[in-house]
This record gives structure tokens, sequence and C-alpha cells, in this order.
């Protein structure tokens, strides 16, 4: 038999399921991000920026650089289905002031 905590688990990733990642190639991006899915940027096989909409539900556009150039600058790591993680958080000082860390596909609120 399933203990509760498990089918709260299942219920959560059947509501809410993980952040995917898309590549684009080139320098623009498309003028509708997606709600829950980030947009990655290369050029000449280097990662340079991710873009999302801000997961409060705002709809802010988030571009956040991941080339060794910019300041502040992001790292972006896969796991193995694909999901992403950034590191450090995203704190939105305009705006809804949103503050979270995206962590394997998910949004952990600070």
């Amino acid at each position: 038999m399933m203990n509760l905590g498990r089918l709260w688990q299942l219920a959560k990733e059947w509501l809410f399921p993980r952040r995917k990642l898309q590549r684009i190639e080139g320098d623009v991006l498309p003028s509708r991000l997606p709600w829950r899915n980030l947009f990655l940027l290369t050029e000449d096989g280097e990662d340079w920026c991710v873009a999302f909409r801000c997961p409060c539900g705002c709809g802010q556009r988030i571009e956040l650089p991941l080339i060794e150039e910019a300041v502040p600058r992001w790292s972006l790591k896969l796991d193995k289905q694909g999901c992403p993680s950034l590191h450090p958080s995203v704190w939105l000082r305009e705006g809804c002031r949103s503050h979270f860390f995206l962590r394997d596909g998910k949004i952990i609120w600070v």
C-alpha cells in the first residue's frame, strides 16, 4: 500500500512538472517565452544566455547571462533528465521582487 507522503509526491509531480530546457542557436530570443520552460541561447557552440518567464505568474521576462565576461553571471547545469539548475539564486530587484533558486527543474522560493 502506498503511503501518504509518496502519494503527495506523485500528485506534485503531476500538477507541477519539472521545467525543461530548449536550446536555440543564434542571438535572438523568441518574442514569446513559454510559461514553464527555459530557453538557452547558444552561438558557435557557446552558451551565452538563459531566458524564461518569472515563475510567480507575473509574466516578467527574465534573461540571465552565462558568459564569463558578464557581471553578474549565472551557471547552468542539467541533470540526467535534462532538467536545469541555475546558480546563484535569481532575485528580481524590480517588479514582483521574486527571489528563488532553480534546482533540478524545480523552483525553490526564498
